[in-house]
């Protein structure tokens, strides 16, 4: 699986305007809701706020992977965004968080979830990624970038 199977150039966000954690996932389910009509951004916002209550999803070194499980949801869904100001997400260094991955995963889909959490952070362990992500002037870029890296995994 590629994150460009999933991942739009239209879910990518590339300066956030949120300046919390909460909004920072509204903004990025506002943004996968506008693709698909279909998902209740009310109940997306409250899985992921009940992900969190179990830990941050802030892993540190700048990155954020807010996600959870829906259950009418057919297959796994993506957004990304870009804070150059950086939010506070809670995570595991106590830095601000700057790249964040939205992931959305079908109720029983452990496999594919799972997959999709690992490869964000196999991209994003690289310095010079987040550094190029942080770079890029627009959506376009950020993606194209993602789509470079998709294709060394």
């Amino acid at each position: 699986m590629k994150l460009t199977e999933i991942l739009r150039q239209e879910q990518i966000v590339p300066d956030l305007q949120a300046r919390n954690k909460r909004a920072v996932m509204l903004e990025l389910c506002q943004v996968l809701c506008q693709q698909r009509p279909d998902l209740d951004p009310d109940r997306l916002m409250e899985v992921l706020l009940e992900r969190e209550r179990l830990g941050s999803t802030g892993i540190g070194d700048g990155i954020a992977i807010p996600h959870g499980k829906l259950p009418q949801l057919e297959e796994l869904q993506l957004a990304f965004g870009r804070s150059r100001a950086g939010v506070d997400f809670d995570s595991l260094d106590g830095k601000p968080a700057h790249l964040f991955f939205l992931v959305v995963a079908p109720e029983n889909s452990a496999g594919v979830h799972l997959k999709a959490l690992a490869r964000i952070s196999r991209l994003l362990k690289s310095l010079a990624v987040r550094k190029d992500l942080m770079q890029a002037k627009d959506a376009q870029e950020m993606f194209q970038l993602i789509q470079a890296q998709d294709e060394e995994f």
